[in-house]
């Protein structure tokens, strides 16, 4: 994707030498007229055309040399000194100057918008944890991919909880859009961090995360989420809250999808029994949000997850994931996704070590409540 920079300033140079091009043609037809036809007036347009775009410096530019040229007109015509040649120069100079008001009013609105994305923007990296690349016997990738041209993150989320005791993840989906979910979404990996860490069972920690975050949702505000325990060596213990299944990627490419009993999503209902499954060294697990399980193509077919089971394989995680998200933005329309996506995936490495550190948490969410 071309970056934003240059478009603007392809977009800058394409407005100038428009506005440049109106002033000429304007003059050339003038100098063609009888003199009794005066298109002087339609100089005041190239100011106007360039403060849609263009610095108030720039603009002002245009302006005088709107105003000098129908000078110049009335020179040509010998009606310089006529009341209504003043008159043509009056009403272009007060377009002209318009147009410097307009254009240093545009200008401050974007730098002042362009402070709050970037304050918006650095909330939520902040919100969003940073999952470590490698913990004891896990090789981890994660990514995430917002809908919206311009937000960094919004309702979908991951996180981990790696501590002396338990090694476990989660990924989820908070219903909504906007800050609002973001805020929402900070709450529930607040809310899984607190219980990640002491419960002995997914299904505990799923209880203690589901009457935590009941207080603060809304009747129609729920969260999915999909908990994962790879405590156990070569064992993958789940709990699904109303999230889709997570996918096995076996060594050699073949997928399947880990179907474990689907509970009530967070702050709707309590979570099912836990269901465990077998994984041997090699093999990669993929959590993800529904922005990856129901992308389209322009037909409306589904992006197909198990058939990307050989692209799950191949190189490290971190290679794997781009080789998916590159299928993925290949599948759909313009390659724009029409939901949040998170994925995350993990594999089984036996003997890889944490690089300092036994014990590994994300950083914690700033906001409280």
């Amino acid at each position: 994707m071309e970056p934003t920079h240059a478009i603007s300033d392809r977009l800058a140079v394409t407005v100038a030498v428009l506005a440049i091009a109106w002033l000429a043609v304007i003059a050339i037809w003038g100098l063609a007229l009888p003199n009794n036809v005066v298109p002087d007036t339609l100089f005041a347009v190239a100011p106007l055309i360039a403060c849609s775009v263009l610095s108030p410096r720039v603009t002002a530019y245009f302006a005088v040399a709107a105003v000098l040229l129908v000078l110049g007109s009335g020179v040509w015509n010998d009606s310089l000194g006529s009341a209504q040649q003043w008159i043509r120069v009056l009403d272009v100079a007060l377009v002209s100057a318009s147009a410097v008001v307009v254009a240093t009013v545009r200008v401050r609105r974007e730098r002042r918008l362009t402070r709050l994305t970037a304050i918006a923007e650095t909330a939520q990296r902040v919100i969003l944890p940073k999952v470590p690349a490698v913990t004891e016997g896990l090789h981890i990738s994660s990514r995430y991919l917002s809908a919206a041209r311009d937000a960094v993150v919004g309702g979908d989320l991951y996180d981990c909880s790696v501590t002396e005791g338990y090694t476990r993840f989660i990924v989820g989906d908070v219903r909504g859009k906007g800050l609002a979910a973001v805020e929402q979404a900070a709450r529930v990996i607040r809310a899984f961090r607190q219980a990640a860490a002491v419960r002995a069972t997914l299904t505990g920690a799923a209880h203690d995360m589901n009457s935590y975050l009941i207080p603060f949702l809304g009747d129609e505000e729920f969260a999915t989420a999909l908990l994962l325990d790879l405590t156990e060596p070569n064992t993958i213990t789940l709990t699904s809250c109303g999230h889709p299944p997570a996918v096995l990627v076996r060594a050699n490419g073949f997928a399947e999808f880990l179907e474990v009993p689907t509970g009530m999503p967070l702050g709707v209902g309590e979570s099912t029994d836990a269901a465990s499954f077998t994984w041997r060294p090699g093999d990669r697990v993929l959590l993800y949000t529904d922005g990856l399980s129901e992308a389209r193509d322009a037909g409306g077919q589904f992006f197909s997850i198990l058939d990307a089971g050989p692209l799950l394989a191949e190189g490290t995680v971190e290679e794997a994931l781009d080789s998916l998200l590159a299928r993925v933005r290949a599948h759909l329309p313009g390659g724009q996704l029409s939901d949040d996506l998170a994925v995350l995936l993990l594999e089984n490495a036996p003997g890889q070590k944490p690089p300092q550190h036994s014990t590994l948490v994300a950083s914690e969410p700033t906001r409280q409540g």
